[in-house]
């Protein structure tokens, strides 16, 4: 200091010391500072006005507080030192010392320096130079840190306008040094000739990269770029995939995501083929306030110059709050593209045009169907187009005594380029009225009256030499009482349930005649989900005659820590045989086969569930289905067996299958899996899925085994395994090989 400089100290004894550097974590600054110090510093009369005010560039306030500072009047120079701390608006600095040439307007700070940013960035250094904004300036042996906890370390840096990183021979990994060892090399780390991080363009590039994995560089890269942490979407090339398969010879595809709005993106995926040739596949999704969009296209020219492809797309348009309308569509060019290049689609495509609307107890829709079977016994010419089928229904508020009527109703029109085509009307009011008697029993007694009226063509009637064309209808009443007396019985922490269960439900013989279609009811399951109910027949075609009688038990029990156990059990008893079911549903004789479940979960981490159906006379099982899974995230196993009898006119062959799964947690980062489905009944293996995962904080690298059995025209037993190789906050690279 020149003589006759005039000087001001202010010193704070009990100052702490400065906070650690990067270890990992961020060490807080310290929250005790002397009264003396937390007074402004006049760092320069014109530029640095004091503590509140705002600068005359209109720049925020500067804050400065130190255990020590020392201001040289005749040089413009502020010296601070000791837990140094400047703040200017949302940005601060914190070092050892820290000096500020007030005619240059320039800041030096150096040990441990840390500089935090507004994005939630930090930057450690050995020694700065900053302007007085701190937003231009260089940096010395530097390190920053990420928002998402990635790191980039730079021999030095330059920055610019407060939004520019330009580093020289810099390092950036997202991978964390080893805790008992941390001169081991990273998994995996990026070094540049240069790297920029540009917080306003929101993107980190590279330029003469190396990736290194365990200290060895295995890719070099002339320009490379990602987006930075605060970035969630950005259009631009997702990682490859490379493979190859039998089928397609080797493969490649690059996807190509275009972000057009933050509730609106669009995906290419070109596929690449050294055996059929090119294609393209494409997702699509949009959600907007009143409507939504999502779908999946695609298209593919083999080698023979065919064009094969499908659409799998889903849409919906709210009109107000009472209307919507939408389109859904399903629709692929053969029946095994799907499979051939593993869309996951139904094997009958589904295409919808629908309106519908929702009003007090009210719901009213209008629908188009157009189907696609993929299956090897799908008749294209019997796939029948629905247009339109018109439904209605309604609930009436309850009246005196508790009463309430409703409402269903139904129009439908189909046509077959072969086979019959159906016009029909359905209408079906009703009413019901629940009861709660003086003891606690509950009673429900509901009366129905149904119209239907059909017209058909083509319908061919057995017995009968020319199919019928004309019109038939029929009136079905049908009259229903429900009783149930639920008990209730309290134990030292448990809470137990007994109801006894039944119904009576009355309705006239006949009503199924031969010139009406089946087109709705072919298919009847009789479980336990519907022992009590009038209507076993999911559609309107077939109807349930005659009186019958329903009566079941289910008994439950409740613990106070969460376990819980839940049996039912019960049988349908009629008055005479009914020819409308077919043999082996059970249902066919006076006296139904019993159907039951039982669902226990003792605990946590155990659960079995058990459904079944009884032969009424020997008690011998027709369907048996048994599920359960056990066991923590370390070890969890799980089963499901199903056995079903077939059914007599039925499309559904006997089934005995058995699956297996099991999933472990071996440790924080390894994770494995297992899965397979036996077909007992045919005494063959159907799929086959192993799983290894390996997951850090930077890295991610999963295997999978796969085989599947299925066997339908063009497609064979296909093996693959699959490889996928992700880099966090790079993206995933894809190899598969089958």
């Amino acid at each position: 200091m020149r003589p006759g400089a005039k000087t001001q100290k202010l010193k704070d004894p009990a100052a702490l010391s400065a906070p650690g550097l990067l270890s990992g974590r961020l060490a807080p600054p310290s929250p005790i500072r002397s009264s003396a110090a937390i007074l402004l510093v006049a760092l320069v009369l014109t530029a640095v006005p004091a503590a509140g005010q705002v600068r005359p560039d209109g720049a925020p306030p500067v804050n400065l507080t130190a255990d020590e500072v020392v201001h040289n009047r005749d040089l413009g120079v502020v010296t601070a030192s000791g837990n140094v701390e400047i703040i200017q608006g949302p940005r601060s600095l914190y070092a050892d010392s820290i000096t500020y040439n007030e005619r240059q307007d320039q800041i030096s700070a150096s040990g441990n320096v840390r500089l935090h940013e507004p994005n939630g960035d930090v930057i450690f250094a050995d020694y700065v130079d900053l302007s007085g904004d701190m937003r231009e300036g260089t940096l010395k042996s530097l390190r920053l840190l990420l928002t998402d906890r990635s790191r980039i370390v730079a021999s030095e840096g330059r920055r610019s306008d407060g939004t520019r990183l330009d580093l020289d021979r810099a390092v950036y990994s997202p991978c964390e040094s080893c805790k008992t060892n941390p001169s081991r090399p990273l998994l995996w780390q990026v070094k540049a000739v240069r790297v920029i991080h540009d917080s306003d363009r929101q993107t980190v590039e590279y330029k003469d990269a190396w990736l290194e994995m365990f200290g060895v560089p295995v890719a070099y890269t002339p320009y490379f770029s990602h987006p930075d942490p605060t970035v969630k979407r950005r259009t631009g090339f997702l990682p490859p995939s490379i493979g190859s398969s039998n089928y397609f010879g080797s493969t490649l595809q690059t996807p190509y995501f275009w972000d057009i709005a933050p509730n609106h993106d669009l995906t290419f995926t070109p596929l690449l083929t050294s055996l059929q040739g090119v294609g393209l596949g494409a997702e699509h999704r949009f959600i907007g306030q009143k409507s939504e969009i999502k779908g999946k296209f695609s298209g593919a020219v083999n080698d023979n110059g065919e064009l094969r492809g499908h659409v799998d797309m889903k849409s919906r348009f709210n009109l107000n709050d009472t209307w919507r309308w939408g389109v859904d569509a399903q629709r692929s060019t053969d029946d095994t593209y799907t499979r051939q290049y593993r869309y996951n689609t139904p094997p009958t495509l589904t295409s919808r045009l629908y309106t519908e609307g929702f009003r007090g107890r009210n719901y009213m829709a209008a629908n188009g169907y157009a189907f696609q079977g993929l299956r090897d016994t799908d008749k294209p010419g019997q796939a029948p187009l629905i247009l339109p089928s018109l439904d209605y229904s309604h609930v009436g508020e309850p009246r005196a005594g508790g009463g309430r009527t409703r409402m269903d109703a139904n129009l439908l029109a189909f046509t077959r380029d072969q086979g019959t085509d159906v016009r029909r009307l359905s209408v079906a009011p009703g009413w019901d009225l629940p009861y709660v008697g003086p003891a606690g029993d509950v009673y429900k007694l509901s009366a129905t009256l149904r119209g239907d009226l059909y017209h058909v063509d083509d319908h061919v009637i057995s017995g009968r030499r020319a199919p019928y064309s004309g019109t038939a209808g029929r009136v079905y009443p049908e009259a229903a009482l429900e009783w149930r007396y639920p008990f209730v019985r309290r134990h030292e922490g448990v809470s137990e349930l007994f109801e006894p269960i039944t119904s009576l439900v009355v309705s006239p013989y006949g009503g199924n005649l031969v010139k009406i279609p089946n087109e709705d009811s072919r298919e009847v399951e009789f479980d336990e989900t519907n022992l009590f109910t009038g209507r076993r027949f999911a559609g309107i075609d077939r109807v349930e005659t005659g009186p019958r009688f329903n009566y079941g038990l289910r008994w439950s029990v409740f613990g106070d820590q969460g376990g819980s156990t839940s049996v039912l059990f019960g049988q349908s008893v009629r008055a005479r045989d009914d020819s409308t079911f077919a043999r082996g549903t059970g249902l066919e004789d006076h006296f139904s086969d019993f159907v039951g479940r039982v669902n226990i979960r003792p605990m946590k981490n155990l659960s079995l569930d058990y459904r079944t159906r009884l032969d009424k006379d020997n008690f011998q099982p027709l369907r048996n289905e048994v599920s359960a899974t056990v066991g923590p995230k370390a070890l969890t196993v799980g089963f499901n067996y199903l056995f079903s009898e077939k059914v007599s006119d039925s499309s559904i062959p006997t089934l005995e299958q058995l699956s297996l799964n099991a999933a472990s947690q071996l440790s924080r980062n390894w994770r494995v899996s297992f899965a397979s489905l036996q077909d007992i009944e045919a005494n063959a293996l159907r799929a086959l899925l192993l799983n290894a995962t390996y997951e850090d904080e930077c890295f991610i690298i999963a295997a999978d085994v796969r085989r599947s059995f299925f066997y339908d025209r063009g497609l064979k037993t296909d093996d693959s395994i699959i490889l996928r190789l992700t880099f966090k906050t790079l993206g995933e690279i894809g190899s598969s090989m089958f």
